[in-house]
């Protein structure tokens, strides 16, 4: 069964929930176009989900995801973030901040209220990053009538997927752009490209497997179903789209030969993550042991990030992106909607 026979959709087509640059005006986009749209809550806080969700009712009953973190909150660690702040100072200096901690926001991991939402407005299809939340929320969520889908980036997550109540799999590959879903082990060498690990998973569950990761185009789209997958879903092809929130500076990375060069960091969050290498991964490494666990490694960065933004400047932002960027294009989202299901 494919992703639109399940959902009664037109497309088999997921726009990938992109906390930081979209918003509610995308995901309505692309599921009025006859893809899933997803909405990613993780940084939202109850007042602005509530708001988003009241957004998503212009779709009038057409399907919709609602995407959500998982984690579990670190405990406090105050060495660590000294120690952080320690690493950042020379850029404080630099930029003539003071090392004061940010108020930066949080991304914060379901819980009840959350799912008291979800009971509201019952979406078609809620998705999580980072595994499944504790096993009564979940079934608040699958009380209201939606659908389960979660990331697995091995095929180890993939069954534990099956086993713990996802109804479909997002089986996310190397390439992919943004956070790494990975929950059951932190290695990076356990981690496989989209076209490696799609079949292994689908062989390995019984679940609809969506293919992520790499994937930006029409022909991709059908590799990705010849492989076995239910459908697609694809984040970075809708990063240059009208509807999408991306910010200038980030918009204009992503039309630089540089694009093509992305790696995973853990500067930005604490947890890997594929963006677009600039100079704060340049001069620490991608990947810096002194980096706060996630979520809480932002916060210090915060007031970096602004400041060079100000002046035009992504020496210290986030530029997330998969590993490849050839189907990003400025047009409406229900243009490349269309062209990515063989439309037009």
């Amino acid at each position: 069964m494919t992703l639109a026979q399940w959902l009664d959709i037109p497309f088999s087509i997921i726009q990938a929930p992109m906390a930081g640059v979209q918003g509610s005006r995308l995901a309505i986009a692309v599921s009025t176009a006859g893809g899933l749209g997803s909405l990613p809550a993780a940084m939202l806080s109850a007042t602005q989900l509530h708001a988003e969700l009241q957004a998503l009712q212009v779709l009038g009953g057409k399907p919709y995801n609602l995407n959500f973190f998982c984690h579990q909150m670190p405990a406090d660690d105050p060495a660590r973030l000294a120690g952080w702040q320690t690493v950042l100072q020379p850029y404080y200096q630099q930029e003539g901040l003071s090392a004061a901690p940010s108020s930066a926001a949080q991304r914060l991991p379901f819980n009840q209220e959350m799912a008291d939402m979800v009971s509201h407005y019952r979406p078609a299809v809620v998705s999580f990053h980072f595994g499944l939340p504790a096993p009564a929320l979940l079934q608040q969520v699958k009380a209201a009538g939606c659908k389960v889908l979660s990331s697995a980036t091995t095929v180890a997550e993939a069954r534990w997927l099956e086993a713990n109540g996802a109804d479909a799999i997002i089986a996310q590959g190397l390439e992919a752009g943004g956070h790494r879903g990975m929950f059951l082990d932190m290695d990076l060498d356990t981690q496989l490209g989209s076209f490696a690990l799609l079949p292994q998973v689908v062989a390995a569950v019984k679940l609809p497997v969506i293919a992520a990761g790499g994937i930006a185009d029409a022909a991709g789209i059908a590799a990705a179903m010849r492989l076995g997958a239910a459908g697609v879903q694809l984040g970075t092809a809708y990063l240059l789209c009208d509807e999408a929130d991306t910010s200038a500076l980030h918009r204009a990375a992503l039309g630089r030969p540089q694009a093509a060069h992305t790696a995973l960091t853990t500067l930005y969050s604490g947890r890997p993550a594929r963006g677009i290498v600039n100079r704060l991964m340049r001069e620490l490494g991608p990947r810096h042991p002194a980096a706060p666990a996630f979520p809480l490694a932002a916060a210090a960065l915060a007031p970096l990030r602004a400041a060079a933004e100000a002046q035009g400047r992504d020496d210290f932002s986030p530029l997330w992106c998969g590993q490849n960027a050839s189907g990003c294009r400025a047009v409406s989202a229900a243009v490349l909607t269309r062209q990515l299901a063989g439309q037009t």
